[in-house]
């Protein structure tokens, strides 16, 4: 076997994800803060044991399609319904407010005005991983707190959604307006497409086969595929596809049996997402971005719980509840992370603010992490008294 081989890069990458995860977990942090900085100890900018990044942000990238299927399977049409009466003011709010922060912080340090509209974008959200793995499954399921943490992420999730369309129709060149128009007309039209071959067609297989769990687990992993592959037929891309093959199968009875299976799936490719994260990272570039970068981590940290427990305080929620779900929104969104690598890849930003933006994102799950777990009740807590699975 060649050192260069992809056999022995999985071999390197899984086996330094199980010893730095062991490490995350017992210093109380996420796990996939272990996975970036594993992918920046081994990738070319460290030790050079994976120094061919590329087939793994390739094969990653489906770790993100999982990602975005499983976040549209959550997403229940009675559910939608229910948010837009409770947290939709919050999130449209705070959002307004942050991407006003971290333009602002971008203009302070030099960004042009399209570069620091990105910042700002990228500080509207909040991570699902750390939000959701860092609540007690009770607290997720049964309690008016995880209800309100849930309902802004989605949200969140949406608007991360219509970026990213934008985004996309930037990047295609041309008329600006009338390619992003096209991205936004291409999305309506997928989702009635989907739904068609749902209710016609995957529906109708799935109450014939639902006895053969392998046969179903093959089906909507087919369903996921074949729909980000026509999304990118109608000039979306797989990542939206995704999403809406997640949100047209929402409705259906096994939707949760659907996303329980594809979970380890989902895992195996987010692990080589975060790594790839941190292989490409240009560690020469800390020395440029460590200051705004800091800078921006600290006002997310300092922002984003202050924000949350004011508005949603004005909501009508109560002062302890307010509190722990700003807490526990209090850091940036795997989201960022995402955004800023299409974003210099459609050439909107420069590769620099891309890496401002990771590190700042890298910091504050770092921080928000320990935040979380000293304060509120977590599976991973530090004492017996807050630990809750």
């Amino acid at each position: 076997m060649q050192d260069g081989s992809i056999v022995y890069s999985i071999f390197l990458i899984f086996v330094g994800a199980a010893a730095f995860a062991t490490v995350a977990l017992m210093a109380r942090l996420a796990m996939l803060v272990a996975y970036i900085l594993l992918g920046v100890l081994l990738g070319p900018w460290g030790l050079g044991l994976v120094s061919d990044a590329a087939w793994i942000e390739d094969v990653a990238d489906i770790g993100i399609m999982f990602l975005l299927y499983l976040l549209g399977l959550n997403l229940l049409p009675q559910q939608l319904l229910k948010m837009l009466g409770e947290a939709l003011g919050v999130t449209l709010a705070s959002s307004v407010v942050f991407v006003i922060i971290g333009m602002a912080i971008g203009l302070a340090f030099g960004l042009g005005w399209r570069e620091s509209l990105v910042v700002g974008a990228v500080l509207t959200f909040s991570s699902t991983i750390i939000g959701l793995k860092l609540l007690p499954t009770t607290t997720l399921h049964h309690k008016h707190t995880g209800q309100v943490i849930v309902s802004v992420l989605l949200l969140q999730d949406l608007l991360a959604i219509i970026v990213l369309l934008i985004l996309q129709g930037y990047g295609k060149g041309g008329r600006l307006g009338a390619d992003i128009a096209l991205q936004l007309a291409s999305l309506p039209l997928l989702g009635a497409a989907a739904w068609l071959l749902e209710r016609y067609v995957l529906e109708r297989l799935i109450r014939r086969f639902d006895q053969i769990h392998e046969y179903i687990f093959l089906l909507v992993i087919a369903w996921c595929l074949g729909i980000a592959e026509l999304a990118v037929r109608l000039g979306l891309s797989h990542e939206i596809g995704a999403f809406v093959a997640g949100v047209a199968l929402a409705s259906s009875p096994i939707s949760r049996f659907i996303a329980e299976s594809l979970r380890p799936l989902r895992d195996f490719f987010l692990v080589l997402f975060f790594f790839s994260l941190g292989a490409t990272f240009n560690m020469g570039a800390i020395g440029e971005v460590l200051l705004p970068a800091t800078v921006l981590a600290i006002a997310t940290l300092v922002a984003k719980p202050l924000v949350f427990r004011q508005l949603l305080l004005l909501a009508g929620e109560k002062p302890d509840l307010a509190l722990e779900t700003g807490v526990r929104l209090g850091q940036a969104s795997e989201f960022s992370l995402l955004i800023a690598v299409l974003a210099v890849g459609s050439g909107f930003i420069s590769k620099q603010t891309s890496y401002l933006i990771q590190l700042a994102t890298l910091l504050s799950f770092i921080a928000s992490s320990y935040l979380i777990v000293l304060r509120y009740p977590t599976p991973i807590a530090v004492t017996d008294r807050l630990r809750r699975d």
